[in-house]
């Protein structure tokens, strides 16, 4: 009888602590400004939050914008002189628009820009639009930037944490991305 106890008790703390696990940290009041890389919280005010099959849905039917904003490695400063400087591939959902280096916790004012041009470019000004945005599985770059738009007055956020990760588990189509142009630069070429 003690060892059924003992099972039992032993059998809810588990399921109490991976519960507790599934849900993340809690949502800060304000940005996240560092450790990106870190487990985030299950919830964002104010905004939806998709699961893999959700997200994949709204994909399918052309419903949403998908915005991506993976970090761009930047050339290092001190390659030497002739060094050729390939930048690292980024494979994303098909479709969506790479604007990097949005979700730091504090932008600079080009950075934001930027952001707000970019929204405004995929969404065609439409503030009612359905923008899905994500990063990487336990990427706080996405949560950031979802808050952010959130506060641009858009009304229907969404925030797929899994982000890339959850997408490519799933088994579906990744895409190489090239980011979205900044104000005065040229749109990459395609290859």
């Amino acid at each position: 009888m003690k060892e059924s106890l003992a099972g039992l008790i032993l059998a809810a703390f588990t399921f109490s602590v991976s519960a507790s696990a599934q849900e993340g940290p809690p949502e800060p009041d304000g940005y996240r400004m560092e450790d990106y890389r870190a487990p985030v919280p299950a919830t964002l005010s104010g905004a939806r939050v998709l699961t893999t099959a959700e997200a994949g849905a709204i994909w399918q039917a052309k419903a949403g914008v998908f915005i991506d904003v993976m970090p761009r490695a930047p050339k290092p400063p001190n390659l030497p002189q002739g060094t050729v400087w390939r930048d690292q591939p980024r494979l994303n959902i098909p479709g969506s628009v790479w604007l990097p280096d949005t979700g730091y916790g504090k932008l600079a004012a080009a950075t934001e820009d930027y952001l707000r041009r970019g929204l405004v470019r995929a969404t065609a000004g439409n503030t009612t639009a359905l923008v899905v945005v994500y990063c990487q599985a336990d990427c706080w770059m996405s949560w950031n930037a979802a808050k952010r738009i959130l506060t641009y007055g858009y009304a229907n956020v969404a925030w797929y944490s899994e982000g890339t990760d959850g997408w490519e588990r799933a088994g579906l189509a990744l895409m190489e991305a090239q980011p979205e142009p900044r104000a005065g630069e040229a749109a990459p070429s395609v290859h």
